[in-house]
């Protein structure tokens, strides 16, 4: 479908409805007048179809304006959004198609009701104002949605992976190693790699990596680590190996130019994570662990220092096994950051599987949650350990009586400084849940009463709050004043009836 033709027949069949509103105008008026059948102009007026220029001289005269005005793409102020949608690479550069959307889904509901549609546009642009959101995060929420509606577990790209592993790396039968990448990179896929001297460039700092298309060198970081090293190796061969040619330059990005770019580079990184943590034996390592009926910090560790990765990759991992392999569809993945020599929690990533669970990101300054695992984590998280810091408890979510099983990382950022990260994952306490992981519901974990934040907190006498729940406060004086009104109604209604029935 051709986006810039169907956006020429919309503003055109936009223009016809509101002037012949304007000159109140039904289409069977406007039919007689213009002598173009009623279901024709229907049609038009739906953005279907585009009349010759005889015809648009009929309606031009019909309804009294000028042709010139009509062929014009330019719309009033009352429907200028509409426009500007159309206009901008949004709907081109988001593949619908990845959410069952047509194109012309869309421009059917705006043709049937372009002021209603044209006000939701307008409520979101000053959403997405008040809420700083660029395009890049709108790419990035677009992406997890997209991971959400798929459980974050794609069968096409595990199966990719397989069949990559037994093509090109079939002859290694021990751990794969940053040497291996590394060569296939440039024996394979004609790659140079060389080294990113960030002490020489400090702007580039927190990049772990460059890739110059026009040379097809791969500048690496002089300070990765040797699981971030293999990671984004493998990562680079993902992009290769899936044909994907729109994707990002750096490692972490820059910038994103378009929701191809944002969704290529989530297909690589699955690749990537796909390929050094696999399927199979990922899901027998874990089978063993739930098998269990007490939950140990060892045991889980144990597996997690089985793989090459950091344990950030390793908990990502875990949100695509769970959904794909154990019918584990209500979790959470959540990445907090905080400076080291004060607890001010920052959510910087989540991800959430079928529904969505507390706790999730507040665009506010309300202050997370300290009982969270996470957050006690980061606390507690000692500088220059070389090692991941590791533990679990059960939150029992005051707000909505709800109960995760939450098991958090804490490591020291790699690339900034005095900043300390926690990787949390967390799985609903639910009958099917709990068949498959068989210590969830056994007293070896630790259960904490927990909120979302301090300012919407009911927990009383808390030990670690920051701030008073001041947020919760006015909602409950807003409910009160809603029950007194109710009430006063109710008896003011109840003495008017008895008033007259005596």
């Amino acid at each position: 479908m051709n986006l810039e033709e169907d956006y020429i027949k919309l503003i055109f069949g936009l223009k016809i409805k509101q002037v012949r509103a304007d000159r109140e105008l039904s289409l069977y008026a406007l039919s007689k007048k213009s002598g173009l059948s009623k279901s024709y102009l229907n049609e038009i007026e739906k953005g279907k179809k585009y009349p010759k220029t005889d015809k648009i001289i009929a309606l031009s005269e019909a309804l009294e304006t000028s042709y010139d005005e009509l062929v014009s793409l330019k719309l009033d102020k009352n429907l200028a959004p509409v426009g500007e949608l159309f206009q901008s690479n949004i709907l081109k550069e988001i593949p619908l198609d990845h959410f069952g959307i047509r194109q012309q889904d869309l421009i059917d509901i705006i043709a049937e009701a372009p002021l209603k549609v044209n006000t939701f546009i307008n409520t979101l642009i000053e959403i997405a104002k008040y809420y700083n959101l660029n395009k890049e995060n709108f790419f990035l929420v677009a992406l997890r949605s997209f991971q959400e509606s798929r459980n974050n577990y794609f069968p096409d790209l595990e199966t990719s992976v397989s069949y990559f592993k037994q093509q090109y790396l079939s002859f290694i039968s021990d751990e794969i190693t940053s040497k291996d990448l590394e060569d296939l990179l440039i024996e394979e896929y004609g790659y140079t790699i060389d080294v990113l001297d960030v002490e020489s460039h400090s702007n580039l700092k927190e990049i772990r990596s460059i890739f110059s298309r026009d040379t097809k060198t791969l500048f690496i970081s002089s300070q990765i680590e040797n699981s971030q090293k293999l990671f984004l190796l493998a990562k680079e061969i993902g992009f290769n190996f899936l044909k994907h040619e729109k994707r990002p330059l750096t490692f972490s990005w820059i910038k994103y130019n378009s929701f191809e770019e944002v969704l290529n580079n989530f297909y690589a990184s699955y690749f990537a994570g796909a390929l050094l943590i696999p399927e199979k034996t990922i899901t027998q390592k874990l089978k063993a662990l739930f098998g269990q009926t007490s939950y140990s910090n060892d045991d889980f560790i144990s597996i997690m220092n089985s793989f090459p990765v950091s344990s950030e990759t390793f908990f990502q991992r875990l949100t695509n096994i769970l959904p794909g392999k154990f019918g584990i569809r209500n979790l959470f993945f959540l990445r907090f950051t905080s400076p080291a020599d004060r607890l001010e929690v920052k959510l910087s990533k989540e991800l959430h599987i079928t529904n969505l669970h507390e706790p999730h990101a507040k665009k506010t300054d309300e202050h997370y949650c300290r009982r969270w695992m996470s957050s006690k984590l980061l606390q507690d998280f000692p500088l220059a350990s070389q090692n991941s810091k590791v533990d679990a408890q059960i939150s029992n979510y005051h707000s909505t009586q709800k109960s995760y099983f939450v098991i958090s990382a804490a490591s020291e950022d790699p690339f900034k400084t005095n900043i300390i990260r926690s990787i949390g994952l967390g799985i609903l306490l639910h009958p099917n849940n709990s068949k498959a992981i068989k210590f969830l519901n056994t007293p070896s974990i630790t259960s904490e009463q927990v909120g979302v934040t301090c300012e919407t907190c009911a927990i009383e006498n808390c030990e670690v709050r920051a701030k008073p729940a001041s947020t919760l406060e006015e909602d409950l004086k807003n409910r009160a004043s809603e029950i007194a009104l109710e009430s006063f109604l109710k008896s003011a209604t109840d003495e008017q009836i008895q008033t007259k029935q005596e």
